[in-house]
């Protein structure tokens, strides 16, 4: 079960913390639009999502070779609200970033 510290220490690292705000501003990405948002390597991000994954922050599905993220619906209230207060903070930069990055139709 997710423990705050653990939640902390993830969203401390700026490149999962994006993750984590793009995915609760778009509902669900695939890897190949995380790294275009946050210009970054399909094996970093890979990594990243691994991590989140593991602290079941995020839940994946298989659309032939591509996978797809999005926040799960099973994280913790308590870590809901976290990522909601985060996300209404830089709600803002979080849709610029969507608006400039080339999303592709994966």
């Amino acid at each position: 079960m997710l423990q705050p510290v653990q939640l902390f220490k993830l969203l401390a690292d700026e490149t999962r913390s994006a993750i984590v705000m793009l995915l609760r501003e778009s509902g669900e990405l695939c890897v190949c639009d995380i790294c275009a948002v946050t210009a970054e390597s399909q094996p970093k991000i890979s990594r990243h999502m691994a991590l989140l994954r593991e602290a079941e922050l995020v839940a994946d599905r298989r659309e032939g070779k591509w996978v797809h993220y999005r926040l799960s619906p099973h994280m913790p209230a308590w870590a809901a609200t976290i990522i909601e207060s985060a996300w209404n903070s830089e709600r803002d930069n979080i849709q610029k970033k969507l608006s400039a990055a080339s999303l592709s139709s994966c």
